[in-house]
């Protein structure tokens, strides 16, 4: 955004402000410093909720992981055989073993066997064993795997059924480095200490929420007086409960089947998924904090009504056209570009939005209710005011005989002027009667 943008962006950013609040209009100085003492205390409070959840690294590490490992495990459980004589645990165990037992038999058979012994596991013995030779047979053509197996022993006919089992379903036959097929690595040295950084702040975000959206509503709606300031905080604490709900519903249920559609993409094109932990923590963080931000759509719309922006009218009348803007948004926030997930995010942010035409709905009845209300007062407040004191006789019979007002004086009495006044009479106000020309005084 070019310096001429920014300008225009501030202006009319701060000519809002002086719209909201007339009575506390500023100049643009002034404007500039409400929005940096806005910003000062945002970083502020990002630092020290940053450096606070850094402390939690290992437990954020594990949560944020918690749905890739899910998603492995899924995926590796499906792959084994369905009558699950074989659990992804021993799997794993076994393809460790398959490993080193068949060098250790090499070099003592002695010494291969008193490992079994000292393992206690006769059924794992037999996995592993099924596990070496069905890493020996997808080595070979699939049309010459079956002449292959005839070769196993008829006292290794449960193997043999085992290899084949496996071999239909094809599990994943290698292990990483450190013996798990549920690890990630990390190309650089200093990328495990950024990446942890990273998390930390991203958590610190969603803890400090709601006082990051209270800077940046006391900013947005400036000069709120002492009753509007107390409905401020129950805005707030529905705007984090709804940020919140954004973070959950991504991390339980849309980002499980992300990952979940892109692992089987992948492996359906013969495409290892050896995912990095730089990048999935990048996407996952970033993916999460789009959906609580994406939630807070009410917030945000609400606003511009109680502005006057908006209204249930507008909003009714241009159903249509705000459907097509949530879809083009959540297209370009979402950060997969599959149509699934931004199905996910636009369907919650439409369904918000209709929440919040029906809160406009009730918002602007109950503003029209309090205006009748105020109106109605106010007429009866004037029908109710006389046209005279009670004690003062105005009907005819009483002007006749003269005007008798208890409350009369020289001060009042040009207050109840009249048709009973005579335009020639004294008027206190002139002076004193001497001032009065003698042709007036002969005449009278």
């Amino acid at each position: 955004m070019s310096n001429s943008n920014k300008m225009f962006f501030l202006k009319k950013m701060f000519q809002m402000r002086d719209k909201i609040n007339p009575e506390a209009e500023k100049p643009f100085l002034d404007h500039l410093e409400d929005l940096r003492v806005m910003v000062t205390r945002i970083v502020v409070t990002l630092l020290i909720s940053t450096l606070l959840c850094f402390i939690f690294k290992e437990e954020l590490l594990d949560i944020i992981k918690r749905p890739v490992e899910e998603t492995w495990v899924a995926q590796q459980e499906s792959r084994l055989p369905e009558d699950k004589s074989i659990s992804l645990e021993q799997w794993e165990t076994a393809l460790n073993y398959a490993t080193v037992t068949p060098s250790l038999g090499i070099y003592s058979p002695e010494a291969e066997a008193k490992f079994w012994e000292l393992e206690e596991d006769k059924e794992l013995y037999s996995i592993t064993r099924a596990a070496v030779i069905y890493r020996a047979a997808r080595t070979i053509p699939p049309e010459q795997q079956e002449e292959f197996l005839d070769t196993i022993p008829e006292r290794d006919a449960l193997i043999k059924e085992k290899v084949k089992e496996i071999l239909k379903t094809q599990p994943i036959a290698e292990l990483n480095q450190e013996g798990n097929l549920r690890m990630m690595g990390a190309f650089k040295v200093t990328e495990t200490f950024m990446l942890t950084m990273k998390l930390a702040f991203f958590a610190g975000i969603v803890v400090a929420f709601p006082l990051l959206l209270y800077f940046l509503l006391q900013f947005i709606l400036p000069g709120l007086k002492e009753k509007e300031r107390k409905a401020l905080w129950p805005a707030l604490a529905i705007g984090f409960g709804l940020f919140l709900g954004g973070v959950f519903f991504a991390y339980f249920f849309v980002l499980p089947k992300v990952l979940n559609f892109f692992y089987i993409w992948s492996q359906s094109l013969g495409i290892t998924n050896d995912w990095r932990i730089g990048y999935y923590i990048s996407f996952a963080t970033t993916f999460v904090l789009i959906f609580g931000l994406a939630f807070e759509l009410p917030v945000v719309v609400m606003t511009l009504v109680h502005l006057g922006i908006l209204s249930f009218t507008v909003m009714n009348s241009t159903r249509s056209y705000a459907v097509l803007s949530i879809v083009i948004i959540a297209a370009i926030i979402t950060p997969t570009p599959d149509i699934p997930t931004l199905m996910l995010l636009a369907g919650p942010m439409y369904i918000l939005y209709e929440i919040c035409i029906w809160l406009a709905y009730f918002y602007d009845k109950k503003r029209r209710r309090e205006e009748e209300e105020e109106e109605k007062n106010y007429m009866s407040r004037l029908l109710a005011e006389p046209d005279a004191p009670d004690d003062v006789d105005t009907t005819e019979e009483g002007m006749e005989e003269g005007f008798h007002d208890p409350h009369y004086t020289e001060d009042n009495y040009k207050d109840y002027p009249g048709e009973h006044q005579d335009p020639d009479a004294y008027d206190p106000m002139d002076g004193p009667e001497e001032d009065i020309p003698s042709e007036e005084k002969d005449r009278e």
